[in-house]
């Protein structure tokens, strides 16, 4: 009896959050080891169609990069990497476009139809979604978004929109997106409640502690005193654009953890770290 007692205090503990974010739009960046255990694939899909059922309006953008760089080795190709961003020429963008909206895309859709949500698979090409421009010329096909298209996502509001980050330029030719950097466009431009990023890592530390919540300021304090470091000062440079957007709070958390997008959105204390003006 003391077990069925407890699950209903947490359920009581989710009420005001789930009274707060009914009707608002989240948009989630989904990547790294949860995209590949199958375990954590469920896990995060699961916390996504519940979230759907219950009023939130998700919005889900992918990652790839394990599987584009398979990909490029089968074709005999090797991966090179500028400042963390995959160098692109016209052969790449070609294995990256059929990786991401194709092979990626269509299996994540997939496993949300089969766990009961209504799911549909977009690339940033699709109604010219995410407008996007050349970053650097050194990088080839990379690009930076100029212009999010929301038309297209208003047409899909009963479904889980599952965005692969794919771009369409002016002059026509496509483009490989950051997904962190695709997710903080379409958060600011969909005026997002929430950013999340799930990542392999629990979010920001210190000392070896969690941080469970910082402003702006002080992650920008953070990074120029060293706290922050490597890989999550991107990471945390999408959260700070989001916010500066208008999204109201963006969070890291760590998606090798079961169901941790639940722990951190109905949860007092959550399990990653979060990011507010």
């Amino acid at each position: 009896m003391e077990e069925i007692i407890k699950k209903a205090g947490v359920l009581i503990e989710a009420l005001p959050y789930l009274r707060e974010f009914s009707g608002k739009t989240f948009v989630i960046k989904y990547g790294g080891k949860a995209m590949i255990d199958e375990a954590l694939k469920d896990s995060v899909v699961q916390d996504i169609v519940l979230m759907k059922y219950i009023g939130i309006n998700p919005v889900v953008v992918h990652g790839g990069g394990p599987e584009i760089t398979a990909a490029m080795e089968r074709a005999g190709l090797k991966a090179k990497f500028v400042n963390g961003r995959r160098v692109t020429d016209k052969q790449t963008m070609k294995i990256v476009e059929s990786v991401l909206a194709g092979k990626t895309n269509k299996e994540i859709v997939r496993m949300f139809n089969a766990h009961g949500g209504k799911a549909k698979g977009l690339s940033g090409k699709d109604g010219k979604l995410l407008l996007t421009k050349m970053l650097d010329s050194e990088l080839g096909f990379v690009g930076e978004i100029e212009k999010v298209n929301t038309l297209e996502l208003k047409k899909q509001r009963e479904f889980i929109p599952v965005i692969a980050p794919i771009g369409i330029g002016r002059d026509g030719n496509t483009y490989n997106i950051n997904a962190d950097d695709a997710a903080a466009a379409l958060s600011v431009a969909v005026k997002a409640e929430k950013l999340i990023l799930i990542t392999d890592v629990s979010g920001v530390m210190h000392n070896k502690a969690l941080i469970p919540s910082i402003s702006m300021k002080e992650a920008k304090q953070m990074i120029k005193d060293g706290v922050i470091t490597g890989g999550m000062i991107p990471k945390v440079h999408s959260c700070m654009t989001a916010i500066e957007g208008g999204v109201k709070k963006a969070h890291i958390i760590n998606g090798t953890v079961k169901h941790s997008l639940l722990l951190e959105i109905f949860t007092k204390t959550g399990i990653g770290t979060e990011i507010k003006k």
